[in-house]
């Protein structure tokens, strides 16, 4: 019988998980999965409506901070997508002349830095595909080398930028400040830029690519007219992008993206630091001119706030819902019970977090799906198992947060049947029709993802993480694995030694 009652408690997460795979939006799926484990919560728990109530409520109160966040993200990514801080951050890169062996390797560099500045893994994908891919056509580089460049580099930002919702929401799942998240990671992060980085140089050289240099207004003079239409059902802020490009903008608008990644790294507050890129966009941008009015670009921040409240919101306030009511059930139990069994420390624990994340990345093939549903579930491990000083917990948690968000997004390019790669595939075939690219054209030369994924989980596993600096994870005996007969004392979202 309390195998069967373990099994009901967890149908909600199978239910969600299932809802997902088939094709229903988180904002279908969340709802219905809240509502029936309510249901479960009411009859396999017994648990009172009232407190299934208050404990929904209390769950998605804590994620406040993270609403706000959302919302100035996405009003300050309108605002570097607009103003011209993405087209100058493209310029700047591409002046440096771009051969069939460097189009590869510039082409990682510019979608690494240009989603760090747009928070967005597929705008960042929609507006440089059309670019990196006809310049390689132009140049004669190897348009498989060429596609994985972009696409890996494409999902840097969408890790570790300030302003994406996967590093906000994964953050916030774990109730760690973005900014101590991006700080914990972002050594860890670099490294990973360099190597992926040194292999596609390294790559260009073994193949013995070409050396005559291409131009970007070229390019994009190339770029067919379906292709266009193409781009403005798909992405039409990437259209504007690309016209900025080709048009040019002032090398100073690249200045916002510098600030706040200045502020990010000086440890300010994660809403200041977007706040002052939002600000930063519009002073230039007015000088630049690519600011009309400041109506037009108080229009920009509304529908950035519009667009945050219209899906990522909702979705995560019922998501803190469906949370809260699996923790009161405490559904988790079992597969805490498993973890712990077959983990002999901490740091195999945590491992076992990332394979967990990795595995339900897979099996969901969505990595916001990956991070709502697996992400409760490596931070309860962490909660109700480990015991330690608040610091050494809080990084431990920074490193769950890490792993939702690295191997969603990263992850997501080594999965063939993953929506990444069907978003990527539907626009790179869309912008060069010359070619009709598959699931393992963008997985064979992905050299960014395979690094990424890769090392986190060995470095976690080995701990060679201690070598990077922010990046170690505490071990014995500032953290340990609880005994079965230890109480668990959990204060304000932080678990203390007993």
């Amino acid at each position: 019988m309390e195998i069967l009652v373990a099994l009901a408690k967890l149908s909600p997460v199978a239910l969600l998980a299932g809802l997902m795979v088939g094709g229903y939006d988180a904002l279908i799926a969340a709802p219905i999965a809240t509502v029936y484990a309510a249901i479960i919560a009411v009859f396999f728990a017994k648990k009172k409506i009232n407190d299934i109530m208050d404990a929904c409520i209390k769950n998605a109160r804590e994620m406040q901070i993270a609403f706000f966040i959302l919302m100035a993200a996405y009003a300050m990514a309108e605002a570097f997508m607009s103003t011209g801080v993405g087209a100058s951050i493209i310029n700047l890169s591409l002046n440096i002349g771009l051969t069939a062996r460097t189009v590869a390797v510039v082409g990682v560099g510019v979608t690494s830095i240009l989603s760090i500045a747009t928070g967005t893994s597929w705008g960042t994908f929609a507006a440089c595909a059309p670019i990196f891919l006809w310049l390689n056509h132009i140049v004669g580089g190897n348009m498989y080398l060429t596609l994985a460049a972009i696409a890996g580099g494409a999902c840097f930002g969408d890790n570790i930028g300030l302003i994406s919702d996967t590093t906000i929401v994964s953050s916030g799942i774990q109730r760690v400040e973005v900014v101590k998240r991006i700080r914990h990671q972002g050594f860890w992060s670099a490294s990973v830029l360099i190597l992926a980085v040194t292999s596609f140089y390294i790559a260009g050289v073994v193949m013995d690519l070409p050396t005559t240099i291409g131009n970007a207004a070229e390019a994009i003079d190339q770029i067919p007219e379906a292709a266009w239409k193409a781009l403005a059902e798909e992405r039409p802020s990437a259209e504007a992008l690309l016209n900025q490009v080709k048009n040019g903008v002032p090398y100073y608008m690249v200045i916002p993206l510098i600030l706040v990644l200045i502020s990010a790294f000086r440890g300010m507050t994660t809403l200041l630091c977007l706040f002052i890129g939002i600000l930063s966009a519009y002073v230039l941008g007015s000088i630049a001119g690519t600011v009309e009015s400041l109506q037009s670009f108080l229009d920009l921040v509304t529908t950035g706030f519009a667009d945050a409240g219209s899906w990522v919101i909702v979705m995560m306030m019922w998501v803190a819902a469906f949370g809260g009511i699996m923790k009161i059930m405490d559904a988790f139990r079992p597969i805490s019970i498993l973890v712990v069994k077959i983990s002999r420390n901490v740091r195999q624990l945590m491992f076992y977090n990332g394979v967990l994340s990795i595995l339900g990345n897979a099996g969901l093939a969505d990595e916001m799906a990956q991070i709502v549903t697996i992400g409760p579930i490596i931070k309860e491990l962490v909660e109700k198992n480990v015991v330690g000083k608040p610091e050494h917990i809080e990084t431990l948690r920074l490193r769950n947060a890490t792993f939702s968000d690295a191997l969603g997004v990263f992850g997501s390019q080594l999965i063939p049947w993953h929506v990444y790669i069907g978003f990527y595939l539907g626009i790179a075939n869309a912008v060069y029709p010359l070619h009709v690219f598959n699931a393992m054209d963008l997985i064979r030369f992905n050299f960014m993802a395979f690094i990424a994924v890769g090392s986190i989980l060995i470095l976690t596993l080995t701990g060679l993480d201690r070598l990077i600096p922010r990046f170690g994870l505490p071990s014995e005996p500032d953290v340990r694995l609880r005994q079965a007969h230890e109480e668990i004392e959990v204060e304000d979202g932080i678990e203390a030694e007993a």
